[in-house]
């Protein structure tokens, strides 16, 4: 078990280093106004996104699951659980928008500018806030 725990937390922590910098990719992309910067951010995009994020979500998922496949019935009478998996839903539906993103700017399609991916990128911050005090804590 502390195999497949320890692997649990690598993949997330790639998972979040690519879902931190990603929309950080958007930032500079949204920003950048010459077309070999452009070119060069898609590259860059789609190297993280499908190369490290998604893989990484992958065995995130797969090794979380086969974490709570120990002991099912212990973790789902505790409530933390239940809240660690909700935003771990939410980060997972985070991540394919971020794919779309992806797209988005693919197909020179984006109409956002820079501040607003400033504020997206906050977001998975303050999920990794919640998912490790809820997995550390166990508040409730």
């Amino acid at each position: 078990m502390l195999w497949v725990k320890a692997f649990h937390i690598i993949s997330m922590v790639c998972w979040f280093a690519g879902l931190f910098y990603l929309p950080r990719l958007f930032v500079y992309h949204a920003a950048c106004d010459d077309q070999p910067g452009r070119e060069r951010f898609k590259v860059m995009e789609r190297k993280l996104y499908r190369g490290i994020t998604t893989p990484s979500m992958v065995a995130t998922v797969i090794f979380g699951l086969w974490l709570i496949s120990y002991n099912a019935s212990g973790y789902f009478s505790q409530g933390w659980i239940h809240a660690k998996l909700v935003l771990v839903a939410l980060l997972i539906v985070y991540h394919f928008y971020c794919g779309h993103l992806v797209r988005v700017f693919r197909d020179e399609q984006n109409t956002r500018s820079h501040v607003f991916y400033r504020w997206f990128n906050e977001l998975p911050v303050l999920v990794l806030l919640a998912v490790v005090i809820l997995a550390v804590v166990k508040p409730f």
